[in-house]
């Protein structure tokens, strides 16, 4: 019973020398200096805005739409997901890229087209629920929205997510 009780003990210091070892030899002095102001990666994505231009679509009255739909097939393909930030338009071709914005609030955010809709006479554009409760209109039901198609040069518009 000595040797057993021995033997585990060796064990377990030659585990915890082992694990001493290797855990000093890592070299902390090549570690990322994390407070630089900007990393190359987002000097390219956010120094230069250039690349983006803001078309202006006017003022499009919008709804929104969300449970009833949840988790069912878009017009595009793709399945719903109401907290996204997607929308519908009768004509914009899918994956069309829109700012847009409350001018009660000021609040804006992005969407990408990726249904058909509104069917409702009079409407313009269908929001997803996440996309109202970000403008802020999820409670208003029907609001007149100011609308911006992103264009970003480089890229083939309208952006068209691989499938």
């Amino acid at each position: 019973m000595k040797s057993l009780t021995k033997m585990t003990l060796i064990l377990a210091v030659i585990g915890l020398v082992g694990f001493t070892i290797v855990a000093n030899e890592y070299d902390t002095s090549d570690s990322l200096n994390l407070s630089e102001e900007f990393s190359p990666i987002q000097e390219t994505v956010y120094g230069n805005t250039s690349n983006i231009q803001y078309k202006d679509l006017g003022t499009m009255k919008a709804s929104w739409y969300g449970p009833r739909f949840h988790g069912r097939i878009t017009a595009n393909g793709e399945i719903y997901n109401q907290m996204a930030y997607t929308a519908a338009h009768k004509s914009l071709p899918f994956g069309t890229l829109l700012r847009i914005t409350n001018p009660r609030n000021n609040k804006s955010l992005i969407v990408r087209i990726n249904d058909r809709g509104p069917y409702i006479p009079g409407r313009q554009l269908d929001l997803s629920k996440g996309a109202a409760e970000k403008l802020g209109v999820l409670y208003s039901g029907v609001k007149k929205l100011k609308v911006e198609e992103v264009l970003i040069s480089g890229i083939n518009n309208p952006l068209v997510p691989a499938g």
